[in-house]
């Protein structure tokens, strides 16, 4: 079975945001999202207005459950992360996100 090619990890100007929200769980949590670069599809599907987009779940140690939304950009070999978050109310949060991502034209 061949490797496949690693992938890019650009998260957007929010969810860079997000992640330095996250202190003093910053680092832990960029290491989490940015193992996407190995394996962009680990994270589940989404449905309904999300579409499109996966959700890596994880946990940083002594903060708790977190969801990074991303989309996977096959012609760019790009994962697209739009939000960094707890799990609580992320999805109403990514669905604002990805709608203006779609009217941008970035996705």
């Amino acid at each position: 079975m061949s490797e496949r090619p690693a992938f890019a990890v650009e998260p957007t100007r929010e969810a860079e945001k997000d992640l330095l929200r996250l202190r003093p769980w910053t680092a832990q949590a960029t290491q989490a999202v940015f193992r996407l670069e190995n394996d962009p599809y680990s994270g589940h599907s989404l449905t309904g207005s999300l579409k499109g987009a996966r959700a890596l779940g994880f946990t940083l140690k002594g903060g708790g459950a977190y969801r990074a939304v991303y989309v996977v950009l096959e012609e760019t070999r790009t994962c697209l992360v739009f939000i960094v978050g707890p799990h609580e109310n992320i999805y109403e949060k990514a669905e604002r996100r990805l709608a203006a991502l779609r009217r941008a034209g970035r996705i």
